[in-house]
């Protein structure tokens, strides 16, 4: 018999709020995180919004000297892993700390350290270079430090797949409590990408939106979508075999049961026609749940806002609930807090366990325009209350990856 894997503890920091209570409040009422984007001066960018997160002062947050020696994603990463696990009532003391494990992802890592270092390395040449420059930029510190500062010392990795950083990170993560390689893991995503070269980066590729309107910018699904908002911040859980948390008469918020992952092998950024490989995780996914398309209440989609990105995602879930799918809600909370790359998929799980939690589907705001190639049930601009038993999320990164878990309204059955 499988062990079974529960949720225990949720931490959120993201452009809607930097508290999970508070990112929940607001994504139940449609709050939008998008606004005009302050981290340096876009006079000379084509893109001028994105979803930051606000009176962010991790000086207070955390230990001063500890967090001059972090990049802003670990910053990040490293606040909602202690809120995460506070909210868990864990104790180290009461914790083997050999089956405790972390396994937080980021896309692309430290990158305002590496945009900074190197102005550094220019203008004041190699000497004036800082020591910390490594330990900061690299995409596994977030794992590391978060080990590091709960004393971690199990499974302890950092996995790189772009978007579904987050994703493949619970998933993963669960497998391995599953599987009885760990009791307890602290898992999902961070990143903190809006800096100069990013924003020219993404804006090259036409990836971005270039709209100036705030509420036109991140509108996924809609037919005048031209792009995503880039965001910042962090999602995280605390997954623990049922057994170890019944042990501590823990709170449960909800369960994971599925979990797929699969690479579409097709294009460096495009997905794969009809989303292919988008519909082989969730089809994986529900085959690791041992559950049928019927059975799932809500999708939390990747839906992104790119034209591709939508129709293929909406293309992928006709192939996998085939009828069915009209009559599941679907939404893009992309909508509120922009794209947070790497961390999308950990902020989107914290958004699954409440929406099971309280029978409530989230919205996808902004929406106007239908497009005839995405018909599905969008949950248009409010939210809904409903019964929800399973919840399906998916995350498709660049490079082809994808992935979907499923999360289950906590019951003892």
């Amino acid at each position: 018999m499988k062990t079974r894997v529960v949720i225990t503890g949720i931490g959120a920091i993201t452009p809607i709020g930097n508290d999970a209570a508070t990112f929940w409040e607001g994504i139940k009422v449609g709050k939008s995180g998008i606004a005009p984007l302050t981290a340096f001066d876009t006079t000379e960018f084509k893109v001028k919004v994105g979803a930051e997160v606000k009176d962010f002062e991790p000086e207070v947050l955390l230990d001063k000297k500890e967090a001059k020696r972090m990049d802003r994603y670990c910053q990040l990463a490293m606040v909602a892993a202690e809120e995460a696990y506070r909210d868990s009532g864990l104790d180290s003391t009461l914790l083997n700390s050999e089956r405790f494990g972390v396994m937080v992802g980021s896309g692309i890592g430290g990158l305002a350290t590496i945009e900074e270092q190197h102005s550094r390395l220019v203008e004041k040449g190699p000497g004036r270079v800082s020591p910390f420059f490594i330990p900061m930029a690299i995409s596994n510190m977030a794992s590391g430090n978060i080990a590091i500062k709960l004393g971690a010392k199990g499974p302890c990795l950092s996995i790189v797949t772009a978007c579904a950083s987050a994703t493949h990170s619970i998933g993963e993560s669960y497998w391995k409590i599953r599987n009885g390689e760990a009791d307890v893991i602290i898992t999902g995503g961070a990143e903190a990408p809006i800096t100069p070269l990013a924003v020219a980066g993404f804006t090259s590729m036409t990836a971005l939106s270039n709209n100036p309107d705030v509420t036109r910018a991140s509108i996924p699904f809609d037919k005048e979508r031209d792009g995503f908002v880039i965001g910042e911040g962090a999602g995280i859980l605390v997954l623990e075999s049922l057994e170890h948390a019944k042990k501590r008469n823990a709170r449960i918020y909800g369960e994971i049961v599925g979990y797929g992952s699969t690479c579409d092998a097709y294009h460096m950024t495009s997905p794969s026609p009809g989303g292919e490989g988008g519909a082989r995780a969730m089809t994986l996914a529900l085959a690791d749940a041992g559950i049928s398309p019927e059975d799932i209440s809500y999708i939390n989609a990747h839906g992104t806002g790119t034209p591709y990105n939508d129709k293929f995602e909406t293309e992928a879930i006709k192939s996998v609930f085939q009828q069915v799918a009209y009559q599941i809600p679907v939404s893009s909370t992309k909508s509120m807090t922009g794209h947070l790359l790497g961390a999308a998929g950990g902020i989107e799980a914290v958004i699954c366990v409440k929406a099971l939690q309280e029978g409530f589907v989230p919205p996808t705001i902004g929406y106007q325009i239908q497009d005839e190639e995405c018909d599905l049930d969008y949950v248009p601009n409010s939210g809904r209350l409903q019964d929800l038993k399973y919840a399906l999320s998916n995350s498709l990164g660049f490079g082809g990856h994808n992935g979907t878990i499923i999360l289950k309204k906590w019951s003892e059955e």
